[in-house]
């Protein structure tokens, strides 16, 4: 078994504020023996499209990014970011999710796939996540010492197919940062979570964003690991703090083999 966390914050639009909370909690949760570590979506930068702008990097350089390499060795943990803007060739900016090892590596990156473009009954009403980021075009999955990573961000949580074809690419656990708002999260996070652990027969790791920021827009928290029957097996309430959990794909294994629903599954996914 292997010791995975995740860390739930409550980011703004100040980078530097939020890798000294980040920093504290990944320090926490190495010594309580974690070996891979997820945040939350934005977990960096959690702002207006000027403060992504800001703080946006090109992929693999600049300081955040090594600051974040850093930490990942110096702690001797692969480091999950849930998202990070980065600046693309042709100008755009595009939410992404890197992955870093326990030597400092940057190992893997998704571009969200969904942009989250909806109207909500909250005191921030409308979001248009397209006005400041490029979706991205492919899945993306990464091989780490613990099994294969599917990589997911948020809004991406509602879209079954996407991780129907990271379960047919061979993900073993799922992780999905987030910031999602206090009112979806209410309604939908714990079941959409537990629903998707369900249909992969996948660990979910799910690191969330959680109290008021900017804007009038509030988050849910409840970050949580959920294992592949759909037991929550951790989670966290709506405080800034981490939760942890030992990982054992056996259990994987053994629910696959009694239960194999991608043997049985007669339409497959076409995703790229």
């Amino acid at each position: 078994m292997t010791k995975f966390g995740v860390v739930q914050m409550n980011s703004g639009a100040n980078a530097d504020d939020n890798m000294d909370v980040l920093e504290g909690q990944l320090r926490h949760l190495r010594a309580q023996g974690a070996r891979l570590v997820l945040t939350p979506e934005n977990a960096i930068v959690f702002g207006k499209k000027e403060d992504y702008e800001k703080y946006a990097e090109e992929l693999g350089h600049g300081p955040l990014q090594k600051r974040l390499s850093q930490l990942a060795f110096e702690l001797g943990i692969w480091l999950v970011v849930g998202s990070f803007p980065i600046t693309n060739h042709d100008g755009t900016l595009s939410t992404t999710l890197l992955v870093y090892d326990a030597a400092g590596n940057l190992r893997a990156s998704y571009e969200k796939l969904h942009m989250f473009d909806v109207d909500i009954a909250d005191n921030h009403r409308s979001y248009r996540e397209s006005d400041t980021f490029r979706a991205g075009d492919n899945l993306a999955l990464v091989e780490t010492p613990f099994g294969t990573l599917g990589l997911s961000i948020c809004y991406d949580i509602r879209f079954p197919h996407l991780y129907a074809a990271l379960r047919q690419r061979g993900a073993d656990i799922i992780v999905v940062p987030a910031a999602f708002t206090k009112v979806t999260g209410r309604a939908h996070w714990e079941v959409l979570l537990r629903a998707r652990a369900i249909e992969t027969q996948c660990w979910v790791l799910a690191a969330a964003q959680c109290g008021s920021h900017e804007g009038g827009r509030e988050t849910y928290g409840h970050s949580m690991i959920v294992d592949p029957w759909g037991q929550v097996a951790s989670e966290l309430q709506e405080q800034i703090g981490s939760a942890w959990a030992d990982i054992d794909l056996a259990t994987n294994s053994a629910i696959r083999t009694k239960m194999p629903v991608l043997q049985h599954a007669r339409l497959q996914c076409a995703l790229k």
